[in-house]
């Protein structure tokens, strides 16, 4: 992965392995899956919950570690409680 990129691993709804990766372009994230290492990256237009769950936990870690500014943490939880109204978002220590 490129260093402004932020990977994780789950698995599809019908149970296969998954891997996918966020990156930054400009102030947008895009997110990507893919299904086995080989396989192309195909890119995800309607990011479910868990991407973003995913990718704020990545940002969080990052921000502490120095690597991404707080704003950045701050931007991707204003735009999951735009995108997920109902969901209870935990807060930036």
């Amino acid at each position: 992965m490129a260093k402004g990129e932020i990977s994780w691993k789950g698995t599809f709804e019908d149970g296969r392995r998954r891997q996918a990766y966020a990156k930054k372009v400009g102030n947008q994230w895009r997110f990507y899956d893919r299904e086995k290492r080989f396989d192309s990256w195909e890119r995800i237009l309607r990011p479910s919950l868990d991407d973003w769950l995913c990718l704020m936990d990545g940002v969080d870690r990052r921000v502490h570690r120095r690597l991404l500014q707080p704003q950045d943490a701050q931007r991707i939880r204003q735009t999951i409680k735009e995108r997920f109204p109902e969901t209870d978002i935990p807060k930036f220590q």
